[in-house]
């Protein structure tokens, strides 16, 4: 039986319980406001952000045509100006899917658990940026890729079960 991680628990231990009890973390943050899910949001993107310099550093190395500032720049006009927008249209998207399916939970809810799997996934995320600035291509970054895309979804579900209350049958 795992624990209930406490009230005020940083960042870092409840990305760590995420990995364990995905549903739990999500639903022991379900009183976070709006503002705080935006900064974490941008926070969660600037570490994307940080996570795809060394594959820009190798891909601007192996090809000098289009030079690493240009490369970043394109970086974070999508990590961090398009991708806040996408999630939120998303997550908010994927609320209304849910009241639709019968289900019942808030749009601010499953923004969250969006929010909350991107966060969470994070640390993978700079893995393989790690993976793709030392190795390149191959095997080892689509494994890491893999696993990343795998956690994402698992992490999304659970906060989306863990955040929806089923309607009682009429």
């Amino acid at each position: 039986m795992t624990r209930r991680p406490p009230r005020g628990m940083g960042l870092i231990p409840r990305i760590l319980s995420t990995w364990r009890a995905p549903g739990r973390a999500v639903r022991g943050m379900a009183a976070m406001p709006e503002p705080a899910m935006l900064a974490l949001l941008f926070g969660t993107m600037a570490v994307y952000f940080v996570a795809q310099w060394p594959g820009h550093a190798r891909a601007a190395t192996l090809d000098p045509s289009v030079p690493l500032q240009a490369r970043l720049g394109g970086a974070l006009l999508a990590t961090l100006f398009l991708m806040p927008l996408i999630v939120m249209a998303v997550g908010t998207l994927s609320g209304a899917l849910i009241r639709a399916a019968g289900g019942r939970i808030e749009g601010r809810l499953a923004r969250l658990a969006l929010i909350w799997a991107l966060a969470a996934t994070a640390p993978v995320m700079l893995l393989g940026g790690l993976v793709a600035g030392l190795v390149g291509s191959g095997p080892g970054l689509t494994l890491v890729h893999a696993v990343a895309g795998a956690a994402f979804l698992l992490f999304w579900i659970a906060g989306l079960r863990a955040l929806t209350l089923q309607r009682e049958p009429a």
